[in-house]
């Protein structure tokens, strides 16, 4: 039996390192991209939101739902998340930003299961004829209390505004981390935008 040829072998052993390399080097990227040091960081043009930087961690709470149920501890995990805090009674601009979830997660289409919507209640809950008519998918829990409220703390405030008041909607990752936030005078093309672009570059949730 001749030996092998060792051009033959060193040949086949170069395809092999190149194949793995075209399989292999392109999940490093986006792991390093999307859970390194810095984490995602599009920056200038890339992103229409407000980073936060450092991504911030929430606790795992289980939190008390308009019907008095309770949600799991981990109902801001597994998905990502499109959040939303505000009092419940729902002024126009808490209106505007839930239809603006709702409309941004359809339009994500075959990607929107990845997606759900979370209203976290900060008081005066709720207009429930309202949320059932016309948010029958949105996750509602409230953090009016004080042990549900330091589900809170990790969320940034601007300007000096309380969060309860900022009209603000937030990303959240399926590991329950808080990575951007959108003004209510963000364009409204904006969380859709870069959600589109979060969901293409991970592959959790």
């Amino acid at each position: 039996m001749n030996a092998p040829d060792p051009n033959a072998v060193r040949r086949g052993r170069r395809q092999l390192l190149l194949l793995a390399a075209l399989f292999f080097v392109p999940l490093a990227v986006a792991f390093w991209m999307y859970y390194g040091p810095t984490g995602w960081r599009p920056s200038g043009d890339a992103s229409k939101g407000d980073l936060v930087d450092p991504a911030r961690p929430l606790a795992a709470l289980a939190l008390t739902t308009p019907d008095g149920t309770q949600t799991s501890p981990d109902f801001l995990r597994g998905k990502w998340s499109m959040v939303y805090v505000g009092d419940g009674l729902c002024d126009d601009r808490c209106r505007k930003a839930l239809y603006l979830t709702r409309q941004s997660r359809i339009a994500l289409n075959k990607d929107m299961d990845r997606v759900q919507r979370v209203f976290l209640v900060t008081g005066r809950c709720c207009d429930r004829g309202f949320l059932a008519q016309e948010h029958p998918d949105l996750v509602v829990a409230r953090v009016d209390d004080d042990a549900s409220a330091a589900l809170l703390e990790p969320f940034p405030t601007y300007g000096g505004v309380p969060l309860a008041d900022a009209g603000r909607i937030f990303i959240v990752d399926p590991l329950g981390n808080l990575l951007m936030s959108y003004a209510p005078t963000a364009p409204d093309k904006a969380l859709l935008t870069d959600m589109k672009k979060l969901l293409r570059l991970s592959h959790i949730g």
